[in-house]
């Protein structure tokens, strides 16, 4: 088998067997090749010792040197070159606590998790493939190199990377592989959030985000987001549902366009229904406020998975109003877009279709219909350029504090100002605003006159 290595992993092979030196390209970059996907990077593993690596190349970077791995730096780009190693015993069940360095290509492939990632290749020597990773490319088949225990036994993470790959290359699990995830399943809780967090966005954004199931089935959720097995056996008895609450997740991902804060907010907009069940004297499910328990629950949960603070935002953001349905009148889907957000609108529409093709076929065309209709008052309301937040207002701040407006008051009377725009555009005109707050204003100094406290005062 021929692959076609870039000039640049070509010039690194090539220099180090010059220097009497073996080198491979391996892992993923050899498996995406056969598979005829674009690596996203290409790592070379050698016999020569890190040292030995500085030597042959002009500019190299120590980032993994205690565990033989050197960079080197060809222009703006770097390839990780490591030595052939051994790892020793992995005692926090994530990374080794020592490595030994070996001669032998064999056994650095032998320590790698899956038979497809643990494949080498140089034009020299061509496709170095020790333990069936081709056969099982061939089957669609992700396995454990060797035994699949000892492979979990040393990195506790390799759980998730097995159903990761499977979602990203449509692949299935090898049974015995299976079998072993779900006896380590629990050291998931030795890993650290930040790593879980990477494998399972890369779950959620590949091409099967339905394989999220088999982090339920295999005992995997129940570590890293046991909030989502309560939502599998949370059953929706109700003409709006076919699914338990975890299904209708499921299936509400794979309805969303691949975007990590869509594929987020489908992941978690519907885990408050658990606690905000209710079922009527007829035995319809009901669960109002789950939206705002859900959002309340998001929040919690991608502050334990260290999120950044954005995406945090705006999935929560998303959660919390992903039920709300105005009806495409003007007036009402200002009010939304105000609530929501322009910039987060049409990320909105689009987790409430989703929402809407995951349920049952009860009303589908009706309530599509109304997202559709939504759409188009939210594109003519932004061509018109229809005052939408407080920034747009014909007044501000300033205007209120010339009038004798202080401290928080200016922010009610705002908001009051732009509720009425909200309901007719043709108000936010400053000479109108600003004797509509001087009304509010006097309000609020009569309301706060004939307060009881006051009265005490």
């Amino acid at each position: 088998m021929k692959l076609k290595l870039p000039a640049k992993v070509s010039y690194i092979l090539d220099t180090l067997r010059r220097h009497g030196h073996e080198a491979y390209a391996v892992g993923g970059c050899v498996r995406d090749s056969i598979l005829a996907r674009e690596p996203d990077d290409w790592d070379i593993t050698t016999s020569a010792k890190p040292e030995e690596v500085k030597k042959c190349f002009r500019r190299t970077v120590d980032t993994g040197i205690l565990h033989g791995t050197v960079t080197v730096m060809l222009e703006e780009d770097g390839f990780e070159v490591t030595t052939f190693r051994i790892d020793g015993t992995y005692s926090d069940g994530r990374h080794p606590d020592e490595v030994r360095y070996t001669s032998r290509l064999s056994e650095d492939l032998m320590r790698r998790d899956f038979t497809v990632n643990a494949m080498a290749y140089n034009d020299e020597n061509g496709l170095i493939d020790l333990y069936g990773g081709m056969e099982d490319l061939q089957k669609k088949r992700i396995r454990c190199v060797g035994e699949a225990n000892e492979r979990f036994c040393e990195d506790a993470l390799r759980v998730m990377r097995a159903v990761r790959f499977a979602a990203q290359l449509g692949f299935s699990i090898d049974p015995e592989t299976r079998s072993a995830i779900t006896l380590h399943a629990e050291r998931l809780r030795m890993v650290s959030a930040e790593r879980i967090r990477t494998e399972l966005m890369k779950l959620i954004v590949s091409p099967h985000p339905e394989l999220f199931g088999e982090l339920f089935e295999l005992g995997i959720t129940r570590v890293i987001l046991p909030e989502f097995d309560e939502a599998m056996n949370t059953e929706q008895n109700t003409p709006h549902q076919m699914y338990t609450v975890g299904l209708h997740t499921i299936k509400s991902m794979c309805e969303v366009q691949n975007d990590r804060v869509l594929r987020l907010a489908m992941l978690l907009h519907d885990l408050g229904k658990p606690s905000m069940k209710q079922t009527d004297s007829r035995g319809t499910d009901h669960f109002s406020g789950h939206a705002e328990k859900g959002a309340m629950m998001a929040d919690g949960i991608l502050k334990r998975l260290k999120f950044d603070n954005d995406t945090r935002k705006r999935v929560v953001n998303l959660v919390r109003f992903h039920d709300m349905q105005p009806r495409p009148v003007d007036s009402e889907v200002r009010k939304a877009i105000s609530l929501i957000g322009k910039e987060s609108f049409e990320d909105y529409l689009a987790v409430q279709w989703a929402d809407i093709m995951a349920k049952s076929a009860y009303r589908r065309e009706e309530k599509l219909q109304r997202v559709n209709d939504v759409f188009r008052a939210y594109k003519e309301i932004l061509s018109r350029g229809d005052c939408l937040s407080i920034g747009e207002l014909a007044i501000d701040g300033t205007d209120l504090l010339q009038m004798g407006v202080r401290g928080p008051a200016i922010g009610e009377i705002l908001r009051d100002c732009l509720d009425e725009v909200l309901k007719d555009p043709e108000k936010n005109d400053y000479e109108y605003l600003l004797t509509l707050a001087g009304k509010y204003m006097k309000k609020m100094e009569a309301n706060e006159l004939s307060s009881p406290l006051r009265e005490r005062r």
